[in-house]
Parts: C-alpha cells; sequence; structure tokens
C-alpha cells in the first residue's frame, strides 16, 4: 500500500516529488496524484495517529476495493495459456475484458487483474512458467574452473574449459570442454549445443564476454561480426544480459555451479588424454544430470524437456553454421592477404585498399565494402602464393605463363626458324630458366616488327651462323636485312669455288662470238 502519511509528511519538509518518489519506492505521478488529493481535502501535515493509511487510502480513493459483482478470472486457464509462445499477461487480460463484455458482467481493471494472478502464481510456484516460455531462451557461459587434458608429446597439462548452455523452462543443459575460449570455439559450442537440443531458441542470452559482445550500453549493442552470422544463420536474436547483472541469466548462472560439483568434481581425479575422450566423459556425466529426478516438483530436467519444451524449439536450418573468423588488412603490392600458413590472391586494383576477411574451415572471402571481391578454397599449408590469374596485371600473368613448352610452342606457330632460334636461347645455359629473358625479347621484337619479319630475321641469322644471338637478330630487323632474300647454299658453294681459282669463265662466256 502507498504510505500516503510518509509522502504528505516529506512534501510539508519541502522535499521534491521525485526525492519522495526514489525515498518510497513508489511514481513521481503517485506522488504528485496524492498530493493534488491531500490538497483538495484540506490534508495537510500533522496528520492525527488515529488517521492511518487505510482511512487516508479511502478518504481518497471511496470506490477502491469495492469489487462486489466482478467476475473472478480462470487463473488455471491463464496459467496454462501463459506457457504458449507469444501469449502475454496483457492480451489474456484483454480476453477476459472481451468476455466479461460479452457476459456483462464486470472486470477487473488491469494492475488488479496482474496482482491477483501474481498471487495465484505464487501460490502455485508458477513463477517459472510466466517468465520462461518453452523455446523462448538460450542461456549459455563458460564455467570458471577448468579441466585438464594431458599432452602426450610434451606431458604438461593443457586447461579444458568448459561451456553450458540451458534452456531456462526446463533446465535442460548441455556442457562440452574446449582448449581455449576463442571466438571460433564459442561459436562452435553454439552449434554443437543447438544440434544437441534438436532446435533452436528464439532467444539468446550470452554474458558480456569479447569473444562475443564487443559493446554493450543502454543506447548501443555492437555485436562480434562472427557471432551476429551465426544468429543470423539460425534465425535467433542475442539479447546479452546487462554487465554485472548476473541475475539476467540465472538459470545458466545456477547451472553452471550444479555441474561445477556434477561434472567438473566428479571426473577430477581422472585423467584425460585427448578433448575427445574428456567430451565422452562430459556427455556421459551430463546425461545422469539431466535424468536426475527435480528435488521439488515431479520429473527431471529430460523430462520437463521432452514434454514441454522440445516441440516449441524452432527447427534447425538445412546446413550447419560453419564457423567464421573475420579480419581486416590491407592490401599491399604484392596483392597477397595472409590466412594461417597461406598467402592468397585479391585483385590488385584493391592495393592500399582497407578490406575485411572471412575464413572459415574449408573456404577464404575477401569484402571491400561488404561487395565480395576474392575467394579460395582454403588450403592447410602452401609454401607458394595461391594466385588466381584474374587478379594479378597483365605482365604478371604473362610472366607466370612463361615455361619452356609455351616459348616452343609459340616459335612452332611462328615458323621452323624462329623454333631453332628459341630452342637455341632455351639450351645455351645451365638452366632453362636463364634462357626465358631472351625468348621474352625475341616475343617483344614480334609485337614490334611482326611475325613474318621475325621468321625471316631468324632465318638469316641461322644462315651466318648455327647459334645466334638476340643482338643479331634484333640488327637484322633494324636494318632491313630480314627484307633481302636468303640465298640457298648450293648457290653460295659454286661463289665460294670460284673465288678458290680466281677469276674463270665459263664455257658460256665464249659462245656468240669474240670477246675481247
Amino acid at each position: 500500500m502507498t504510505d500516503y502519511r510518509e509522502i504528505i509528511r516529506l512534501n510539508s519538509l519541502e522535499f521534491s516529488n521525485v526525492s519522495i518518489a526514489n525515498s518510497l519506492g513508489c511514481s513521481r505521478n503517485t506522488v504528485s496524484e496524492v498530493l493534488k488529493l491531500a490538497e483538495t481535502h484540506s490534508l495537510g501535515w500533522p496528520i492525527p495517529k488515529t488517521l492511518t493509511n487505510s482511512d487516508i487510502e479511502q478518504l481518497f480513493y471511496p470506490n477502491r476495493g469495492n469489487n462486489e459483482g466482478r467476475k473472478l478470472p480462470d487463473y488455471e486457464y491463464i496459467y496454462n495459456e501463459l506457457a504458449k509462445p507469444g501469449v502475454t499477461l496483457s492480451l489474456l487480460w484483454a480476453e477476459y475484458c472481451a468476455k466479461c463484455e460479452a457476459e456483462h458482467t464486470i472486470p477487473y481493471q488491469h494492475t488488479q487483474f496482474n496482482d491477483k494472478y501474481h498471487a495465484y502464481a505464487a501460490s502455485k510456484k508458477a513463477t517459472l512458467r510466466i517468465k520462461h516460455k518453452p523455446g523462448e531462451a538460450m542461456e549459455v557461459d563458460w564455467v570458471g574452473d577448468t579441466l585438464t587434458v594431458c599432452d602426450v608429446a610434451s606431458g604438461s597439462d593443457i586447461p579444458a574449459y568448459v561451456f553450458v548452455a540451458v534452456l531456462p523452462c526446463s533446465l535442460y543443459g548441455y556442457a562440452e570442454a574446449f582448449p581455449d575460449m576463442k571466438s571460433n570455439h564459442w561459436i562452435e559450442a553454439h552449434v554443437h549445443a543447438y544440434s544437441f537440443f534438436g532446435g533452436v531458441t528464439r532467444i539468446l542470452i550470452p554474458d558480456n564476454l569479447k569473444t562475443g559482445v564487443i559493446k554493450n550500453t543502454r543506447t548501443e549493442l555492437i555485436l562480434n561480426r562472427s557471432y551476429r552470422e551465426m544468429a543470423d544463420h539460425y534465425g535467433t536474436a542475442i539479447i546479452p544480459a546487462r554487465p554485472l547483472r548476473p541475475k539476467d541469466k540465472p538459470n545458466a548462472e545456477g547451472t553452471v555451479k550444479v555441474l561445477e560439483t556434477w561434472i567438473l568434481a566428479a571426473l577430477r581425479n581422472r585423467k584425460f588424454f585427448s578433448f575427445e575422450e574428456l567430451n565422452v566423459a562430459i556427455r556421459e556425466k551430463l546425461e545422469e544430470f539431466n535424468a536426475k529426478p527435480f528435488q521439488k516438483k515431479k520429473g527431471s530436467r529430460l523430462s520437463a524437456f521432452l514434454e514441454e519444451e522440445k516441440d516449441f524449439l524452432m527447427p534447425l536450418p538445412a546446413s550447419l553454421y560453419e564457423t567464421a573468423v573475420w579480419s581486416t588488412a590491407t592490401i599491399q603490392p604484392d596483392y597477397l592477404i595472409t590466412v594461417g600458413n597461406c598467402k592468397y590472391s585479391v585483385p590488385y586494383e584493391f592495393i592500399g585498399k582497407k578490406v575485411d576477411i572471412r575464413a572459415t574451415e574449408n573456404s577464404i572471402e575477401v569484402f571491400y565494402h561488404n561487395n565480395r571481391i576474392a575467394s579460395h578454397v582454403r588450403r592447410a599449408y602452401s609454401p607458394d602464393p595461391v594466385y588466381i590469374p584474374e587478379h594479378m596485371p597483365e605482365n604478371h600473368r604473362k610472366y607466370l605463363g612463361y615455361n619452356t613448352q609455351s616459348f616452343l610452342e609459340w616459335g612452332e606457330k611462328i615458323g621452323l626458324s624462329t623454333r631453332i632460334v628459341v630452342n637455341h636461347f632455351l639450351s645455351m645455359h645451365k638452366v632453362e630458366q636463364q634462357g626465358y629473358k631472351p625468348c621474352v625479347s625475341l616475343m617483344k621484337l614480334a609485337d614490334r616488327y611482326g611475325t613474318d619479319r621475325v621468321e625471316s630475321a631468324c632465318a638469316r641469322a641461322l644462315s651466318y651462323t648455327p647459334s645466334p644471338s638476340l643482338k643479331n637478330i634484333a640488327t637484322i630487323l633494324k636494318n632491313g636485312q630480314d627484307k633481302v632474300a636468303v640465298e640457298s647454299t648450293s648457290s653460295k658453294k659454286t661463289k665460294e669455288e670460284s673465288v678458290k681459282y680466281g677469276i674463270t669463265r665459263g664455257a658460256s662466256y665464249y659462245e656468240g662470238g669474240d670477246h675481247e
């Protein structure tokens, strides 16, 4: 009941309405209304001790408490209806008023309706039903204490952090151990929890740990990008508990304490050599924990889940969420990004730009202003960068395409002489790659002078020497010597023999008369 006497007393001491409301735990509107009524009835301080708060209430509100002829709500029906998704006490009150109107009876006002139902619910211990509807929420947290896994290679102990998820309505729980509390394992734990429950809740209530929540204030909520992406995949909404308010997820907090005894303490003397072995033991203890009968009501967590909650969970998506880790990077002049032990290419046009990288177990995706610009199949290890030709400038793409076979095929297309020259360039060094440079230069000469002239120049150079150089061919092209027909070998031999014997005249010279 409102303390009318105290409100009037504090007002006489010139306290503000806000101060009075804060002192008595009531609203400012209530204080303002009481003071107006006191003024109307000329009631001021001091008030006679014989005039109690009940008397003042009867004076101020003469019709309050007169509920004769009002229809009593069916609280058992309300109790059952509140267990259904989407049903609220306000909706049921509206339906109750409509029913009273149809029956020409007087309904309780909304405040009285709520107060009377809460009193009924408290007597029936139905508070759980009011606050937690089946399939509505899942509370998650890490257990404070840890278990250990022995590393056979080093002989040292690795801490094992236990993740806990609880469905508040049935208190059905899930637990799993991980080597750390990083983002990838945090999200993986949620995926496994949803698979264990066989469905998805509409709300997800985590703590404010940095792997899930970046910022949580009265005016702003910023979630980890991977965490939000996981929630979108499963169609659930993340509503973190308020900072330093563990009562916002009391079931997770309470289950954590119980599991510390039921699982962690029970396994404290056992030695595990892998996380798989540890999680098998945890699953066995978890089944015992969920099947354990309640102390103050019938059934167990398992039976409550199967009978009251499982059918209200949203269905799982067609595919499991693939855990993704987001990061940012600025593209360097080599247009490569580093993920794990490998380097992957992005389009060279984005050199100097800041991009977002989404890395999963099987793929790498690169985004610029939320637009995907590159994707790769993820590799466990690659000593060389993973390039996609379309990401490279034209000259880089050509360079990567250079090899012995490609040069020989190019020479074959130009002509026989060109192929002989190319083969000579590749074989004149100890390592074939040393011959790539003159081959590339020869290709540039073909772009400049044309393939026909290069073929003629190679033929001219080969007529001089079986080992022509790039300089020889370039000089022939520059001077236009390739345009002069190459003499045949037989005619060249005849001239050489004639020169060897001096000036000689053949029979044809003496035909047809005298010659002086």
